[in-house]
């Protein structure tokens, strides 16, 4: 190696390479002395005689550690291989490599082209073994110094983070104050917008649900404009992530928590590659410090929120599935009473499909007989009579905490669009302060500033909207009426317009287990139920024998069918069942094929003329006999003066006939210019003869 060593022919006729390479875009933005001083060596090159000088300045900004992909040192590699090169000028060996296994072979590429490497302090021929060694000894030492540099770096952020001094990036609604240190941020809108996510998931117990009721109500979340410096934010809708990273951030929880995630290292093409942002289990954090500044929540309340979060984790070991809906009520909340695995939810039949619970899992999984199965349309009516006899003592104090939370909930609502009001106002002052303070003649900007102004406006009248559609109407506050609130609750539940994911919901509130087993002797399903204040009850519901349904004729429908089957005909009876509104056990209107039917299956005698002997007149046959309509038969026995019986209400009017030779019968069909009812003897007529 020398100074001054006078380069041969062949090497100047090639080109001069000058790698010009800095660290980091920090380094590039702050460090302009450093990437000056390596342009110089342009001049260097020229001083040794080369004639054709090229920068590759590609890794400005870029490691050599060997972790990330340098394309400046490729084209190099490249233009070595091809024999171009006779020189590469860098400012010292860190700025080539950092790594020995780039550094080596970049000399093993110099020696094979006989290149020669120059930097500040001379002129070195890999060929040589002496300035080979050199090199060598360069580049590790280079490598060595970048490892000490990150050791200590380390070192020293780990111990000040383990004091709960190191200034972390903190979350939305932090910031670091200058004067004593960490605190909320002073923005009450932001605030406010946090609490109201921690409150909505203390009632829902869900971030999938607090999530769709935050948005359903228009709520706005702030999002980082700049980047990661956090120092300003524009106001979107709130989305699912803004939920879920506020309720598993311990930061919230007053905790300091460093070291979360780690970085991981893999090889791809021959180069290893970093990713960072891989998250350690709770345990392997570097250091977490509680009660470090004051928090949102406290850190009994955020395990409370893991624990609920985890529990609601789909298909979870140890947890139970949340609501999700489907046609079975207890989906998820049946645990097996002889293996204490979870029963599944099947359907059989037609689509839809009937709901059953087994438990398959022995089957599945070991090849053992099934434990047990039963149909889940009786259980799940069972578990709902139970849970509305269990609910009916406390319908109206629970009314009564609903109707509180209502309203708290509409005070909180108002209270974020206000801030956000107050915020919009404060925009839209910004906005004509700052048009009142341009040149009116600079059209250029002048007229983007009355567009900004314009719209801040704008939104101040949308923000006013939606206070003044958020007020509660007149006589809001008053207390609500709850007399029969108790006897309401059965219809309130089957109502068509709840779905089973509501119902599903109350049934998780009340109810945190339910162990089910089958008595066979007795034929019935014992649920054992675990109610979520520590007590339990057994309920026993019967299950039904092999080949019973539930599409069975109504016993109303039967009853109606043995009083009036000796009398009256099929047709009579299904019109008299389709009046009083019963259905088939298939849900359909009767006719007189079905009514027939029904009567053979049951054993029930059919109508027989003969057996009336002509003692009884329907209406019509009472009609036909007085020579009258039917509707002036209806009239009297409606107004009572042709006596009649009804089998039930709704089936047609039985007439004895001896009543048709009565005189009153007989004297209002002779009237009936006039009103078909009785005379009274005490009433005096409005308008007397004179």
């Amino acid at each position: 190696m020398t100074t001054v060593e006078i380069l041969p022919p062949t090497i100047l006729q090639r080109k001069a390479i000058v790698y010009v390479r800095q660290s980091s875009p920090g380094q590039v933005e702050n460090n302009p002395e450093s990437r000056r001083r390596q342009y110089e060596l342009v001049d260097v090159a020229r001083h040794r005689g080369f004639r054709t000088v090229e920068v590759i300045d590609d890794d400005l900004g870029r490691s050599a550690s060997g972790m990330v992909a340098r394309p400046g040192f490729e084209k190099l590699v490249a233009a070595l291989c091809a024999g171009e090169v006779g020189a590469v000028l860098c400012f010292d060996a860190s700025r080539l490599a950092r790594n020995g296994r780039d550094w080596h072979h970049l000399l093993e590429l110099c020696g094979l082209v006989e290149a020669r490497v120059i930097d500040l302090d001379g002129v070195y021929n890999p060929c040589l073994p002496n300035d080979r060694l050199l090199l060598g000894m360069k580049g590790s030492i280079s490598e060595f110094e970048l490892g000490i540099i990150r050791a200590r770096m380390l070192d020293a952020a780990r111990a000040k983070a383990r004091r709960g001094e190191l200034r972390i990036s903190v979350p939305i609604g932090y910031v670091w104050h200058r004067d004593y240190g960490l605190g909320f941020d002073p923005d009450l809108r932001l605030q406010q917008a946090i609490r109201t996510i921690f409150e909505r998931f203390r009632i829902l117990g869900s971030a999938r649900q607090t999530h769709l009721s935050l948005a359903a109500e228009g709520m706005f979340f702030p999002r980082p404009s700049d980047g990661k410096r956090l120092t300003s934010f524009e106001w979107q809708p709130i989305r699912y992530r803004n939920v879920i990273g506020l309720l598993k951030n311990p930061f919230y929880a007053g905790a300091y928590a460093y070291g979360k995630s780690e970085k991981r290292v893999t090889v791809v093409d021959g180069r290893a590659r970093k990713s960072y942002g891989h998250g350690k289990a709770f345990d392997d954090w570097e250091v977490l410090i509680r009660e470090h500044h004051e928090g949102y929540i406290d850190w009994a309340e955020f395990e409370r929120n893991q624990v609920s979060l985890a529990c609601n984790t789909y298909g979870r070991s140890g947890g139970q599935k949340s609501g999700r809906g489907g046609r079975a009520l207890l989906s998820g909340m049946l645990t097996c009473g002889r293996c204490g695995r979870g029963l599944a939810v099947v359907y059989v039949g037609l689509a839809p499909g009937r709901p059953m619970y087994r438990c398959d899992r022995p089957n599945l999984m070991l090849g053992l007989p099934r434990c047990l199965g039963f149909g889940g349309t009786r259980i799940d009516a069972a578990i709902a009579e139970e849970i509305v006899r269990v609910v009916e003592p406390v319908a109206i104090e629970a009314a009564l905490e609903a109707e509180r939370m209502h309203h708290q909930r509409q005070n909180e609502r108002r209270r974020i669009l206000e801030l956000d009001l107050q915020q919009a106002q404060y925009d839209a002052g910004l906005a004509e302060r700052r048009y009142a303070a341009c040149d009116p003649d600079n059209r250029l900007i002048a007229a983007q500033l009355e567009k900004n102004w314009e719209a801040a406006l704008r939104r101040v009248e949308e923000c006013r909207a939606r206070v003044s559609k958020a007020d509660l109407p007149p006589g809001a506050d008053q207390a609500p009426d709850f007399t029969g609130l108790a006897d309401d609750l059965v219809r309130a539940w089957n109502a068509p317009g709840v779905a089973t994911r509501t119902r599903q919901q109350i049934l998780r509130t009340l109810i945190a287990d339910i162990i089910a087993d089958v008595d066979d002797s007795n034929r019935e399903v014992v649920l054992t139920i675990h109610w979520k204040g520590g007590q339990h009850s057994v309920l026993r519901v019967r299950k039904p024998k092999t080949g019973e349904h539930g599409c069975q004729t109504p016993d109303q429908a039967l009853a109606v069918m043995k009083q009036m089957a000796t009398r009256y005909s099929d047709d009579d009876i299904a019109a008299t069942l389709n009046r009083m509104g019963i259905r088939t056990g298939q849900n359909k209107t009767w006719t007189a094929h079905r009514v027939s039917s029904i009567r053979r299956v049951q054993g029930i005698h059919a109508f027989r003329s003969a057996e009336k002997d002509g003692q009884w007149l329907t209406m019509k046959e009472a009609a036909k006999c007085l020579e009258v309509t039917s509707h002036v038969i209806r009239r009297l026995i409606v107004d009572r003066i042709l006596p009649a019986e009804q089998v039930v209400p709704g089936a047609p009017w039985q007439i004895e006939a001896c009543h048709l030779r009565n005189q009153e019968v007989i004297k209002a069909i002779r009237n009936r210019n006039g009103p078909c009812r009785a005379e009274f003897q005490k009433q005096i007529s409005m308008f007397p003869d004179t």
